[in-house]
């Protein structure tokens, strides 16, 4: 009854009440969208690796693959035998096997620090700007011939007094000379460690200005993570999480927070033997980054395992089957990068990564599709889901783990329009949620 009756609409409030509302909500929405501008929408590497200043070679990224590949002939030669030392199911077993192959072939490393801080240690200083030069004109190679990680960079000396200048100084030798060998490649990422103090952050954002400024480029260009490894940097003597004021400090050129394990947990005073990233400590210090990134478009990275893949089958068996589980727990709690510390490690990193996103792709792609076409389900999906959804979708396609027809096929959508779901305007999944 009266379905098709025309209803009366009548309203009580003068037009003014709304523009005054506006009008006094106009500086809360210009800071929602200078702090909060959301996720960049770019490829975040799955991991990252740090190779010693003097180490790093034109070769390096080729030869991780190398002995990544080698280590799995050797202990586990097949599919079913890699399947076997992870647990993984028969209708996993040979994607995940296969596509691990490929990617060590084809891209081994996803994001690569040069380190010219722990990894690198003091050194005199004629022989640490040798290395610094010698990273820049490598790096600017391999972009140019093709060799070269999606990510690469520096992990610079801290901004403490006993090393500040010569952090400062590598930075400058390696940015000098990239521009000097052509420019700033777009995978670009550079690292500051022990961040303390929101200050340091401040004093890294001027250093950038003032080489940009040298160099005449673009306000802003350069950007880098922030590596959090003490305590303070999580709460702060005041009481207030020091990482979220880091991340403001940064304005805007704060790219990603990276835990750092071991730091962190000798600063708590945890032993030796239970020093690793799924300790309580370590728990709680990336659920306090996570939730100050959120938004900002500051990604959040994992830490690490130094138990490696080395010695005899049955060792390696265990430390794979360790790095394998961490690297799954980290996934579920929505911490999609973490450091690799040897080439066998990538084995099991891409494994974990792969068995992450192909074992939830279709029932992912087929709720995306009926909240996509509206025809309901056993799930009731909201836009914040749709979100999620297509996110998941991004990444996995991003590492490798998925194909783009395959996704297609199950979600009748293109990479445009999963992009576009991840990605919504702001205000968007409140007021289509209604």
């Amino acid at each position: 009854m009266g379905q098709g009756r025309q209803e009366k609409v009548t309203t009580s409030l003068a037009g003014t009440v709304s523009e005054e509302i506006s009008a006094s909500l106009t500086p809360v929405d210009a800071e929602l969208e200078r702090r909060y501008p959301g996720d960049p929408g770019t490829r975040q590497p799955v991991h990252t690796v740090y190779v010693p200043g003097d180490l790093f070679t034109a070769g390096t990224v080729r030869s991780w693959g190398e002995q990544a590949l080698a280590a799995l002939d050797e202990h586990a030669p097949d599919a079913a035998a890699f399947a076997s030392v992870l647990g993984l199911g028969d209708e996993l077993a040979a994607p995940v096997h296969d596509r691990v192959r490929a990617k060590l072939e084809r891209e081994p490393i996803e994001d690569l620090r040069v380190d010219f801080e722990d990894g690198y240690g003091p050194r005199p200083d004629a022989e640490e700007d040798e290395a610094a030069a010698r990273a820049a004109r490598l790096i600017a190679e391999a972009y140019e011939n093709g060799t070269a990680a999606p990510c690469m960079g520096i992990r610079m000396k801290c901004m403490e007094a006993p090393v500040r200048d010569r952090g400062i100084r590598t930075l400058d030798i390696f940015l000098t000379g990239l521009m000097e060998a052509g420019g700033l490649p777009a995978g670009l990422v550079l690292t500051l460690p022990k961040v303390t103090y929101p200050e340091q952050v401040t004093a890294m954002v001027r250093l950038l200005d003032a080489f940009e400024k040298a160099h005449g480029l673009a306000p802003g260009r350069l950007g880098f993570e922030i590596q959090i490894e003490t305590s303070q940097a999580i709460l702060a003597a005041d009481g207030t999480a020091t990482v979220a004021r880091m991340i403001q400090a940064a304005e805007g050129r704060a790219t990603g927070l990276h835990y750092g394990t071991f730091d962190y947990s000798a600063c708590l005073g945890v032993s030796a033997a239970y020093q690793a990233s799924d300790h309580p400590a370590a728990d709680h210090a990336k659920a306090v980054m996570q939730v100050a990134a959120a938004g900002t478009g500051v990604r959040v990275s994992d830490g690490s395992t130094n138990v490696l893949p080395v010695g005899p089958t049955e060792k390696v068996h265990d430390a794979w089957r360790l790095h394998y589980g961490l690297t799954r727990r980290a996934l579920a709690r929505a911490y999609y990068q973490g450091w690799d510390m040897h080439p066998a490690h990538l084995p099991t990193r891409y494994a974990a990564v792969f068995a992450f996103y192909r074992e939830g792709f279709e029932q992912a792609a087929a709720r995306l599709a009926r909240y996509v076409n509206r025809t309901g389900g056993d799930v009731m999906d909201e836009p914040a889901t749709a979100k999620a959804l297509s996110g998941y979708l991004l990444r996995g396609l991003d590492c490798g783990a998925l194909d783009l027809p395959e996704v297609a096929r199950l979600a009748g959508l293109t990479r445009a329009d999963l992009e576009g779901l991840a990605a919504p305007r702001r205000g968007h999944l409140t007021a289509a949620a209604q």
